[in-house]
């Protein structure tokens, strides 16, 4: 049985870990943090994903946890509402879709009950060193010691460690969307009943809205900005430039970004796009963000992550001893998908139409 080492346990390493155990191979899983992560805003699954998702026969538990918002408002920087509507979210679109909107612990949470039966995990490591061999591909951990195993999957999102150990430094591969967005939970202080809110500034915006029955809020904070000096994993740092970049806003902002400095599962990045010219090298390969990936502003980041992993399983399991050929074939069925949900994001990073998003999800088949 063929080994694979799969570096990331979140949407798309654990997709790819599924798919890889069903194609009849022996994936082992490493991530960096000491648990399948928590927390994480809500996020979509759409078109040809769902298609993904009933394979796995997940569908209906992804149906029974999706968000259950009966619409939203949208404030000024004073906290008056400008508009309302009960037809439509702009974090899942159209509430009468059949697209789900679920949290994203909740998506790892199923996922992660499904891919774990023959799957190996490595839980607080990370890769410290690939080196390709005639036979296989050794991996040196951050932890001390190394394994060989036959092929490397790259899903460890934005900021790939394998990706930057097998194809070179980020910057090569990120294209900056002028913008930087964070995540949190905390207590519903402002009493929301199924109900998004969002208040927006010149550049500055966030989100708020209800989870787990209304007994908590999630909330998305942005503002626009021109690439800035930024480590991904200094949240103190992180959490001082959105309470800079935020902190003049009304309504209840002030309890908000209060309520920031003490969420355990913040999270803050760039929005960008990963952009390559192939996928793959040798004996290793990226799936999900690591390799493609769109950014939350196109709503289709974990649908790419899903059809992803299925085909690069489906093609390796297609295939033998030919990974080279199964790389590529991978590519050739992915890229026209990626390009057309990648375009969602224009120059500007403004919101993608109903009709674009409606092309892109589906633009693809999974027995390609």
């Amino acid at each position: 049985m063929k080994t694979v080492l799969v570096s990331g346990a979140g949407i798309a390493g654990l997709a790819t870990a599924h798919w890889l155990r069903r194609r009849g191979f022996a994936p082992t899983v490493v991530e960096r943090a000491p648990a399948i992560r928590p927390g994480g805003q809500a996020i979509d699954v759409r078109g040809v994903a769902l298609d993904v998702l009933d394979r796995m026969d997940l569908l209906a538990d992804a149906r029974r946890l999706r968000t259950r918002m009966r619409g939203m408002s949208m404030l000024d920087g004073a906290g008056e509402e400008l508009w309302r509507s009960t037809e439509m979210t702009y974090s899942s679109g159209r509430l009468d879709s059949d697209d789900i909107e679920l949290l994203r612990d909740d998506l790892t949470g199923l996922l992660h009950g499904r891919a774990d039966e023959g799957v190996e995990y490595l839980f607080g490591d990370s890769l410290a060193s690939l080196q390709e061999e005639p036979d296989g591909v050794r991996a040196a951990f951050e932890s001390g010691g190394s394994r060989t195993f036959d092929l490397v999957i790259g899903a460890d999102g934005l900021h790939s460690t394998v990706r930057r150990l097998s194809f070179g430094p980020e910057e090569r591969f990120l294209r900056h969307l002028s913008a930087y967005v964070a995540v949190f939970s905390t207590g519903n202080f402002l009493g929301l009943d199924d109900w998004q809110v969002w208040l927006q500034d010149g550049d500055a915006t966030y989100c708020v809205y209800p989870a787990r029955g209304n007994g908590e809020l999630r909330a998305t904070l942005g503002f626009r900005s021109a690439p800035l000096a930024f480590d991904h994993r200094d949240t103190e740092h992180q959490k001082a430039l959105f309470q800079e970049r935020l902190g003049h806003l009304g309504w209840e902002t002030p309890k908000l970004l209060a309520a920031m400095w003490q969420a355990p599962d913040f999270y803050c990045d760039a929005m960008a796009q990963v952009r390559l010219d192939r996928w793959s090298t040798g004996r290793v390969a990226l799936v999900g963000d690591a390799g493609y990936c769109a950014s939350p502003l196109s709503g289709q980041g974990t649908s790419l992550a899903l059809v992803g992993a299925y085909v690069l399983a489906d093609e390796l399991g297609r295939t033998g001893d030919d990974h080279q050929g199964a790389f590529g074939r991978y590519e050739a069925r992915m890229r026209p998908f990626v390009a057309r949900n990648q375009a969602l994001v224009p120059d500007d990073a403004g919101p993608a139409g109903e009709e674009a998003i409606e092309r892109a999800k589906n633009a693809i088949a999974l027995d390609g």
